[in-house]
């Protein structure tokens, strides 16, 4: 039989390379500067356990494309499958994964199937409660999919299986405590604590973007006002943007350029790219989110504790321009900031292959 998939041989983190501890440094007398980082908790993910037997298939499944990969215990991507999201019928959907996988086991014998899906899990990882972009009420995901393939099935919410990838094999590995936002449309966001995938009571824990920053504020999709996503996020960043071209188009010409003059096509993607050329107003732009974005990284840290903030998604992709004003701010509002360590804001590593490494990963657990 002729090959169906194409291989890859990108490995999306490197589990060879040494953890580094931080070096703490003691705070100087009468500065109010904070404490340096005290060194994590470094965690052996060479031990050949359960989490590293035997090849599973990750699927990341969104509200337009399904993509699938077998993966190793290493976290590298054998060969990989992109699909569009058919429609929005969940049957559709279920015969979609099922069909990648299929493909993906013609060529490699898998043991489990994991699946990143973009809405609200139930505790068991087997249903999905609710999903903004699918037609997924209450949805039996992982019998669906597993009557189909025959193999064993998980479900997880798709930023939770990001955050664990990048726990295993990107920017969190060597960490037992840290918090995992993707920053796109929305804000996405998984939490690791004590080297547990943290999901709550009910499997729905982790929805950091939905709290509230501002009551009254703007609407959101979730039926609330004022929710952290609305200020730091993809669409904060557009909106913010049109505001300004709106008001002052000169002041928005590098931006307006870039989406052919017309404010209402203008996407995040033109803002980093004027602000990369040393546009004020865009720079402008970048600089309020990144100031939400810290304000939230303060909040939770009141309450979590992280030694790391790993940040992805689309809006990362400013890299700098983003994180940091989000240090900054976060350094200025963090709770007792002068007596205690800061938790590093670092880019995450793995890409747009980490919710099907995180899938796959979480597969074997």
């Amino acid at each position: 039989m002729s090959p169906i998939v194409s291989g890859s041989s990108d490995r999306p983190g490197n589990p060879d390379r040494a953890s580094t501890p931080d070096t703490s440094s003691a705070r100087p007398a009468g500065s109010d500067a904070p404490l340096s980082p005290l060194p994590p908790a470094v965690v052996d993910t060479s031990v050949d356990d359960r989490r590293t037997a035997g090849l599973t298939i990750g699927v990341d499944v969104g509200g337009t494309k399904v993509a699938a990969g077998v993966v190793d215990g290493a976290g590298t991507v054998l060969a990989s499958i992109r699909r569009p999201t058919p429609g929005h019928s969940a049957a559709e959907v279920a015969d979609t994964i099922a069909a990648v996988v299929a493909e993906l086991c013609a060529d490699y014998e898998v043991k489990a199937v994991g699946i990143g899906a973009a809405g609200w899990i139930d505790a068991d990882r087997s249903r999905v409660l609710f999903a903004p972009n699918l037609a997924w009420r209450d949805e039996p995901l992982r019998d669906e999919v597993s009557g189909r393939v025959g193999l064993p099935v998980v479900v997880e919410n798709d930023a939770n299986a990001m955050a664990w990838a990048e726990y295993r094999f990107g920017a969190g590995r060597g960490r037992r405590d840290l918090v995992c936002l993707t920053v796109g449309t929305g804000i996405g966001s998984g939490i690791v604590l004590g080297g547990e995938l943290y999901r709550g009571a009910f499997g729905i824990g982790a929805e950091t973007g939905h709290m509230r920053m501002v009551p009254g504020g703007h609407l959101c999709g979730c039926g609330n006002r004022g929710c952290w996503e609305q200020y730091a996020s993809g669409r904060a960043l557009v909106r913010a943007a049109r505001e300004i071209a709106a008001m002052d188009p000169s002041a928005a010409a590098a931006m307006l350029e870039a989406c052919g003059g017309d404010a209402e096509r203008l996407t995040g993607p033109d803002v980093t790219e004027a602000a990369r050329k040393g546009d004020p107003a865009a720079i402008r732009c970048l600089t309020e989110i990144g100031h939400w974005l810290g304000e939230g990284m303060a909040s939770l840290t009141a309450i979590l504790d992280p030694d790391r903030f790993v940040v992805g998604g689309g809006v990362s992709d400013s890299g700098e321009l983003l994180l940091g004003p989000a240090r900054e701010r976060f350094a200025e509002t963090v709770p007792a900031r002068a007596h205690r360590p800061q938790a590093e804001v670092v880019i995450a590593e793995l890409g747009s292959q980490a919710g099907l490494v995180g899938a796959a990963d979480l597969a074997r657990i």
